[in-house]
This record gives C-alpha cells, structure tokens and sequence, in this order.
C-alpha cells in the first residue's frame, strides 16, 4: 500500500510540473516578445501605469540644500540687522532702513510661499494653488513697491516703528 502512495505521488509531481511548464511556457514567452513590457519573475512589467517610478526632478539652484539655506541666511540675517536699524537712526542710514524692509518682505514671502505649497500644491488643487501662488507674487511686488516708496517719499520703516512704540 505504501508503495502505490509514493507512485501516485511522484505520478501526481511529475504531472504538475509538465503542466504548469507547458501553461506557463506561453505567458514568458509573449512577455519577452512584448515591446512595452520584459518579463521579471514577479510578473511583467509594463510602461506607462502606475507602477512606473516616480521620475526624479532635474537638480536646480533655486530649490533644495540651496534654496533652505538661502531661507536659513535670510533668517539668522535679519537678527543683526533689527538690532542695527533700531541702534541707529534710519532717517540717518536709508540704506540699512531698505535692507530691512526688503528683508522683512522677502522673508514673508517665503513663510506664505511655503504655506501655500504645503496645503494648496497645484496638483492637488490646479486651479486654486496656482492662483494662491500667483496672488501672493502681485502682492509681494505690491508691498515691496510700498516699502520703497514709505522709505523714500515718508519717515521710514524703522522711524515709523520707533515713533509707534514711544507712543
């Protein structure tokens, strides 16, 4: 009895075997003769689904390591220059009264920026990201123009912030 067992057995093996060999057999060879797909032995692949990689960005001066410490300088910069503007006069030093308010303005920018490409990325939200973005540039050109023209035509940002703390 034991012995018809390990027969039936090693009959049952070899019979699976030569039939998945034979089932399979067409599935690996349509793959590999695919253009758009090669045969791994997870399964084929093919181009242009969701599986592709995600493509890695070409490497700029404006984002990444360089934008973050431009970010970083920015802000560790307008510690001194604060204190500068405050320990002189800016109706004495102009110059020290616009790099602040340029300062200030391009720090802000970059604060609302990063908002905006937080919780309103244009592939999530096409049309408002893009708007938020384009909103806060006209608004940034609009605040620098009035920064300029407060710091040349009136008393200065640094004055106007000393004259309201005295006050």
């Amino acid at each position: 009895m034991s012995s018809s067992l390990v027969a039936r057995s090693a009959f049952n093996r070899n019979v699976a075997t030569a039939f998945a060999r034979r089932s399979l057999r067409p599935l690996a060879v349509q793959a590999r003769g695919a253009a758009d797909s090669a045969y791994v032995p997870g399964g084929p692949i093919y181009r242009g689904t969701v599986n592709d990689p995600t493509p890695f960005p070409p490497p700029s001066k404006t984002h990444g390591s360089y934008h973050w410490a431009f970010e970083r300088i920015l802000s560790a910069g307008l510690v001194p220059l604060t204190v500068a503007s405050f320990v002189t006069s800016g109706t004495n030093y102009p110059i020290l009264d616009g790099l602040l308010g340029v300062s200030l303005v391009m720090h802000s920018h970059i604060g609302f920026d990063s908002i905006i490409v937080d919780y309103l990325h244009p592939r999530k939200f096409p049309v408002l990201g893009r708007a938020m973005t384009w909103v806060l540039r006209a608004t940034t050109v609009g605040v620098l123009v009035g920064v300029y023209q407060f710091n040349t035509n009136d008393i200065g940002l640094t004055e106007l912030i000393a004259k309201t703390w005295h006050a």
